[in-house]
């Protein structure tokens, strides 16, 4: 098992330093820039697979004021009843444009199965894209100069003042083969998904859609090499909430 607490502190204190250098700036309390808080699951669903059904579970928390924010991300999926996959971001997010919001920090992925756990450093953007896209980036840096890049996107069509479809992209770039974690350098995986919501409250609103998946380059040779399949289509049953 590798030793990670060492190389954790050389990712965590200078990120510490970035949020206590900029508190200074933010007026605590202040009435025309008040304290806000968000926690939203953008995904809590179970998935129709040929063989298994997996949960997921996206989310995410801010809390901060307007141009300054600590945002946590979140995702997980069990199949089975066991942990697939384990992932948390922290990070402090800061407002550079109008609707665009710099974003650096931490990522750890949990060790789950044989899988080890990982450190990852964080830089990426968040906002609206022309058009009213909703744009996720991000770079991360492993510990031992491992990269990927992660864009996601979604936009959302309003039917009705209730009824709204979701479609959403999610593209995976590796810099290098990592055998362990079975992903190949360039282009790894891509999701697309389309998601039909019906807000009963703007604060809850349960869906139906679709999801499909699908692995590139090396990352396809790896999951050929376990026996696994290299695209997946599957129906989804869900709830988006926030509050």
């Amino acid at each position: 098992m590798r030793k990670f607490f060492s190389k954790r502190l050389s990712f965590v204190l200078p990120a510490i330093g970035i949020v206590l250098a900029t508190s200074g700036n933010v007026q605590a309390g202040a009435e025309d820039d008040p304290l806000l808080t968000k926690f939203m699951f953008d995904q809590l669903e179970i998935r129709d697979a040929d063989q298994d059904n997996p949960y997921v579970l996206s989310g995410q928390f801010w809390a901060g004021y307007d141009l300054e924010k600590l945002w946590m991300k979140t995702e997980f999926e069990s199949v089975n009843g066991e942990t697939e996959e384990a992932e948390l971001q922290a990070l402090y997010s800061k407002a550079v444009a109008p609707y665009w919001d710099f974003q650096a920090g931490l990522r750890r992925d949990f060790s789950v199965d044989s899988l080890p756990g990982r450190n990852w450093a964080v830089i990426g953007f968040l906002g609206l894209a022309p058009y009213y896209f909703e744009v996720d980036t991000a770079l991360f840096v492993g510990e031992s100069g491992d990269t990927a890049f992660r864009f996601e996107a979604e936009y959302e069509l309003l039917l009705t003042q209730q009824l709204i479809l979701t479609p959403e992209i999610e593209v995976n770039l590796y810099g290098q083969d990592d055998p362990i974690i079975r992903t190949g350098s360039g282009l790894s995986d891509v999701e697309l998904g389309l998601r039909l919501r019906y807000e009963f409250r703007r604060e809850i609103a349960p869906y139906i859609g679709f999801n499909w998946s699908k692995k590139f380059g090396n990352s396809a040779d790896f999951a050929r090499q376990d026996n696994m399949d290299v695209s997946e289509s599957q129906f989804v049953i869900g709830v988006r909430a926030w509050f």
